[in-house]
């Protein structure tokens, strides 16, 4: 069974961080909270087994793509390209936070991150211990910590227990503090589009898009 380490998000701790590194860097599959909900990641490295073995463990169709989060709001221009000015200005109000933004992978993202049309999902979440580990490692390539088609786990208790032992460490902080997903924002030029509402409602994605 995977092991599991108690660990706050907020104030992580040294020895926690340097654990769950090693496993990422070595090619591990980690069970971590975030902001929004508990997510399932690896380090989105360039043929890393633990890619594979995460739609394994979710039971999830290969044919879609892993969503990055990534340490700092400035990744933005690292790992995208052609990013419209409203995305920009999304990124600086809203990050760190509960907001997913598709934009156009760079040079940097490794092909088989990209979803068909040349997109990457990257988020900045409101959480000092995934940023942490994003700034380690480089960023995490994640999904939501559950079964695909079942509810997204809200706290440590709720990852399902063939999960946890499927995965290589577990990371519990107890409750998510938003325990719901993040808003997915994409689209070209002056049209974003909201493909999914989340935590942040779309009027103020709106909002902010036309300041």
């Amino acid at each position: 069974m995977g092991r599991i380490i108690k660990v706050s998000q907020e104030v992580p701790q040294r020895a926690v961080l340097d654990d769950a590194a090693s496993v990422l860097r070595a090619g591990g599959v980690l069970v971590m909270p975030t902001d929004s909900v508990y997510g399932i990641g690896c380090a989105a490295t360039a043929g890393n087994p633990a890619h594979q073995k995460i739609f394994s463990i979710k039971r999830r169709n290969r044919a879609q793509t892993l969503p990055w989060l990534i340490a700092d709001p400035q990744d933005l221009m690292a790992y995208g390209c052609n990013v419209p000015l409203w995305m920009e200005r999304l990124a600086h109000e809203l990050w760190p936070g509960a907001l997913t933004l598709v934009v156009q992978a760079g040079d940097a993202v490794p092909q088989e991150y990209r979803a068909a049309n040349g997109t990457i999902a990257l988020r900045v979440p409101d959480s000092n211990l995934v940023r942490a580990l994003a700034r380690a490692v480089g960023p995490l390539a994640t999904t939501s910590a559950n079964t695909h088609g079942e509810a997204a786990a809200t706290s440590g208790l709720d990852v399902e227990r063939r999960i946890v032992h499927e995965a290589d460490l577990t990371l519990d902080a107890g409750p998510a503090p938003l325990a719901i997903a993040s808003t997915i924002v994409g689209g070209e030029d002056e049209a974003p589009k909201v493909y999914r509402e989340g935590a942040i409602p779309s009027c103020r994605i709106l909002q902010i898009c036309n300041a």
